[in-house]
């Protein structure tokens, strides 16, 4: 193999160019040629490809976004624009690609792996929603910042009297409201894998009051229910004072953590390792804290599971 390429597809999420980095920096390495594809898929179809020096990926492990961008191509689903995309990676000599990208970016990443061209995902997206890892790069990144945000609202929640709702991204996975509703002491989290009762969030909160509580922090996922329809089907069981906050963009954005540029730099690496020794049709990801590669139909199979039991300590620790 001579030459490999790498892309970013998808939603942006912090660590993504520390991944670029890393498959940059392992084939050259290795002593393979690499080239960016700036613009997603995208740009495999304007043919948007660019050879990449070492000093192309210097100074952008600490930054946020992708320095390849990201664009949507809705027609890549097309045959007929796939094989013009393998065309312009053919007349380049690239016979592998490097995906990093979410569900959506694995889906023509196996397109591309049944149609000749050797392909390997990464998982990039704040959501935390692919299968076959334990995390994604970027949402440590993303919690962080919803945990900062946390804060800071509850102080003013707290002076005010009010219950806050933070609404956060996670149109079908609630591991980002989850895990910051535990970390950030909510007494609420609403998720898309659990049914929500409204009912019983007043009853929580009216608890509370009865004690002496003065405020109350919802998080609730995109995916439930937005930040104000969450706060008009409260006021059907309570009269409280509310206030919506909605993070939005703010979550994708950011200095990635060291969490997630080790995790994008082992990932990354890890890719070309498996194009290097003939591995393809594969995700990379964590398991355990050890790496590991599943093929893109079993990804596809089972959707990514909440933690159960951090789900149930968040109610236990909500009373």
């Amino acid at each position: 193999m001579r030459k490999i390429g790498v892309l970013t597809s998808g939603g942006d999420a912090p660590g993504m160019n520390a991944a670029i980095r890393a498959v940059v920096r392992k084939s050259i390495y290795e002593g393979v040629e690499v080239y960016g594809v700036f613009q997603g898929y995208q740009g495999l179809v304007t043919d948007n490809i660019h050879k990449l020096e070492l000093g192309d990926v210097g100074d952008i492990i600490q930054r946020g976004g992708t320095k390849l961008y990201s664009a949507r191509c809705p027609e890549f689903i097309e045959p007929a624009v796939r094989q013009k995309a393998i065309e312009n990676l053919k007349a380049k000599g690239i016979d592998s690609l490097v995906v990093i990208g979410g569900d959506g970016s694995y889906r023509g990443a196996q397109r591309l792996d049944e149609e000749g061209i050797k392909t390997i995902g990464v998982p990039g997206t704040i959501d935390n929603d692919i299968n076959g890892t334990d995390y994604t790069i970027g949402f440590d990144t993303a919690l962080n910042t919803i945990i900062d945000a946390v804060d800071r609202i509850r102080d003013t929640a707290t002076s005010h009297e009010r219950t806050f709702i933070i609404e956060v991204m996670g149109r079908d996975a609630g591991d980002l409201a989850l895990w910051a509703g535990v970390a950030g002491g909510a007494e609420t989290i609403l998720i898309p894998e659990s049914p929500s009762d409204m009912k019983e969030v007043a009853e929580r909160i009216e608890s509370g009051m009865s004690r002496g509580k003065k405020h109350s922090i919802i998080v609730v996922a995109e995916g439930v229910m937005s930040a104000s329809q969450c706060a008009d089907e409260l006021h059907k069981y309570i009269n409280v004072d509310t206030r919506e906050s909605v993070l939005g963009h703010m979550q994708r954005g950011g200095k990635p953590t060291g969490q997630d540029r080790v995790l994008a730099s082992r990932l990354g690496a890890f890719a070309v390792d498996l194009l290097l020794d003939g591995v393809h049709g594969k995700a990379v990801g964590t398991e355990n804290n050890k790496l590991s590669a599943t093929r893109f139909d079993k990804v596809f199979e089972e959707s990514h599971m909440i933690d159960e039991g951090l789900y149930r300590l968040s109610r236990e620790l909500s009373i």
